[in-house]
């Protein structure tokens, strides 16, 4: 024959009792006091208002003011550039005038040295007679 084992199961009609601890009343009093700071503060920051008419138009003033300080000084810059680009075309124009007057004085030069040597030979010598 087959061995079987015997099981017994017993229920009971008593209910499972659960126990509850509460630790006391402090996060109630925290969370009240984190409650009204946030009052306060909401409180404080519709009757503040904002800033005033006349603090808005000064600060639009000074950001105006800043914006035309910039504008000038990007000017200021624009116009040393254009004036250093003038200056350095002004001293080569003036070098290249120099070495063409140059050039000029050294063909009139040369021109008057041949004309006075060609002259030079076409004169006769005339010296005085010897005395005796």
């Amino acid at each position: 024959m087959p061995e079987y084992e015997r099981v017994t199961t017993t229920t009971t009609n008593e209910p499972e009792v659960v126990v509850v601890r509460r630790s006391g009343s402090a996060g109630w009093w925290i969370a009240a006091v984190v409650a009204i700071v946030a009052l306060v503060a909401v409180f404080f920051m519709v009757t503040n208002g904002g800033p005033a008419s006349d603090d808005l138009q000064a600060a639009r003033d000074q950001g105006a003011a800043e914006a035309n300080i910039a504008n000038a000084a990007a000017s200021a810059q624009q116009a040393a550039s254009n004036a250093s680009q003038a200056a350095q075309q002004a001293a080569t124009g003036a070098a290249a005038a120099t070495e063409s007057a140059a050039q000029a004085a050294a063909d009139r030069s040369e021109q008057a040295a041949a004309a006075a040597a060609e002259t030079a030979a076409d004169v006769v010598s005339v010296e005085p007679p010897e005395s005796r």
